[in-house]
C-alpha cells in the first residue's frame, strides 16, 4: 500500500510540474498579444477581375502605455484586433476578424470586417449620381443600389503603409478616375493613432480632381464581451440622436428624418441592445429582426461630445463613439450567418457583433438638399480637402 501511495504521490507531482511549466510557458514572442502571427499576413494582393494591382500586404501593430493592442492590415485597412482591458484586468480582443490576410480577399470571404471604406460608405440609390448636370451610372450590388463604393470598394484595395511610430499608422490609397465609375482622381489617407487613455483616433483625408463624392467610415464589427459566441443583444446601448433616417424594404433611406420618440430606434436612454429583436416592426423585420439604420445625431459636428455609448455587463468593457460626422450607421450583425469562421475558429453568428459607422447619411449625394440633410453634403470639388473624424474609446466599468 505505501509503494502504491508513493507511485501515486510522484504521478501527481510530475502533473503538478507539467501544469506549472505549462503555465509559465513563454508566450511565442513572434505572435502579437491578440494571438496573430504577422507572417500570415506577409503576402501580395492582384486583383482578381483585373489581374492587376499586385501590392504587399502586411499586419501593423500599435500599442500603448497601458497594454492595449490594435492589428491592422494594410489590405482595405482594416482592424484585426482591439486588445482592451476587461473589468477583471485581462485583455479582451473586442472586434471580429480573420488570422491571415488571404482570408479577408473577396474570392474567400467577402466582407466588410473592420475595413477603411471608401469611396462611399453605405448605400447610394440605383447607384446613380449627377454631376453637372450629367448622370453617372455606379455599380449596383445591393437591391440595385452602390453599397461601400461598389465590388471593388477600397476595403479590397491595398492602401500604401506608413508606421510612424509604435502608436501611429498612415495608410494612403490613390483612386484613378472612373474607379468603380466614381469620377476624379482621388488621394486619400487615414491615420490610426492609439493614444495612451485607451481611444483609437481615426483621421480620414482626400481630395480630388474632379468633382467627386466621399463618405469615408471604419466598418470594425464590435462585440465587447471579447467572446464572438456570445449575442450582443445583451449589449447596453446608448444613442445621442433625436432623429433617425427610416428605410425602404431595400435597406435605402426614403428620405424622411422622423422622430425616435415612441418608436424601437429611441436609445436616447441607455437600454438593452436587443429589447425589440424579433418584435413585428416594419423596418425591424425589414432589416433582419435588428438594426441597420442611420441615427442623425445630435453632436451636431462637435467631435468632443459623445455620440454613442456601448457597454456589455459579461465584461464591463464600455465604448464611447465620438464624430464631427453628422450621422452614424447602427448595424447588429443581422446577416452573420456562421458561414464566415473568424479568429480562433469561432463561426460568426447572427448578431455576433455591432457596427457602428460615422457618416453623412445614407444617399446623400441625391437627399443632401432635402430639409434636414443639409448638414450632410457629400460633394468634394478639386482644391479642397474633405476630413473626417472617428474616436473608439474604451474604459471598463465594474
Amino acid at each position: 500500500m505505501k509503494k502504491i501511495k508513493n507511485v501515486l504521490m510522484g504521478a501527481a507531482a510530475a502533473v503538478a510540474v507539467l501544469c506549472a511549466c505549462q503555465q509559465q510557458a513563454p508566450k511565442d514572442p513572434n505572435l502579437t498579444v491578440s494571438g496573430l502571427n504577422p507572417t500570415d499576413f506577409d503576402t501580395t494582393y492582384v486583383d482578381a477581375d483585373t489581374l492587376k494591382g499586385e501590392k504587399p500586404v502586411a499586419l501593423y501593430t500599435l500599442k500603448n502605455a497601458n497594454g492595449m493592442e490594435v492589428c491592422i492590415t494594410n489590405f482595405g485597412g482594416r482592424i484585426v484586433s482591439i486588445m482592451v482591458p476587461d473589468k477583471d484586468g485581462n485583455l479582451q480582443d473586442v472586434v471580429l476578424g480573420f488570422d491571415k490576410a488571404e482570408k479577408y480577399f473577396p474570392q474567400n470571404n467577402a466582407s466588410d470586417f473592420g475595413a477603411a471604406i471608401g469611396r462611399y460608405a453605405n448605400r447610394i440609390a440605383q447607384g446613380k449620381i449627377t454631376i453637372e448636370g450629367e448622370e453617372i451610372q455606379l455599380p449596383q450590388n445591393n437591391f440595385g443600389h452602390c453599397l461601400h463604393g461598389g465590388p471593388t470598394g477600397w476595403q479590397y484595395q491595398v492602401y500604401d503603409a506608413n508606421q510612424v511610430d509604435d502608436k501611429t499608422l498612415e495608410l494612403t490609397i490613390v483612386s484613378p478616375d472612373g474607379d468603380n465609375n466614381f469620377p476624379g482622381e482621388l488621394t486619400a489617407k487615414v491615420t490610426y493613432t492609439l493614444t495612451d487613455d485607451n481611444a483609437i483616433d481615426i483621421q480620414y483625408e482626400a481630395s480630388t480632381s474632379k468633382q467627386t463624392v466621399i463618405n469615408m467610415t471604419n466598418h470594425s464589427y464590435f462585440n465587447l464581451s471579447g467572446d464572438p459566441n456570445n449575442s450582443v443583444a445583451e449589449e447596453i446601448l446608448m444613442v445621442n440622436a433625436d432623429n433617425y433616417t427610416p428605410t425602404d424594404t431595400t435597406y435605402m433611406t426614403t428620405g424622411e428624418i422622423r422622430p425616435v420618440e415612441g418608436t424601437v430606434f429611441d436609445f436616447r436612454e441607455a437600454r438593452t441592445l436587443g429589447t425589440n429583436f424579433g418584435e413585428e416592426d416594419a423596418e425591424i423585420a425589414a432589416a433582419g429582426g435588428g438594426y441597420d439604420h442611420n441615427w442623425c445625431l445630435n453632436t451636431k459636428g462637435n467631435k468632443d461630445e459623445v455620440a454613442v455609448r456601448l457597454s456589455d455587463p459579461r465584461s464591463g468593457i464600455v465604448l464611447e463613439v465620438y464624430t464631427d460626422e453628422p450621422g452614424i450607421q447602427v448595424y447588429t450583425g443581422n446577416f452573420l450567418d456562421g458561414s464566415a469562421v473568424g479568429k480562433k475558429g469561432i463561426a460568426y453568428k447572427k448578431q455576433a457583433a455591432i457596427c457602428l459607422e460615422t457618416q453623412k447619411y445614407p444617399d446623400s449625394p441625391n437627399k443632401y438638399n432635402l430639409e434636414g440633410w443639409e448638414g450632410s453634403n457629400p460633394w468634394l470639388n478639386p482644391g479642397e480637402t474633405y476630413t473626417s473624424f472617428c474616436r473608439f474609446k474604451f474604459s471598463v466599468e465594474k
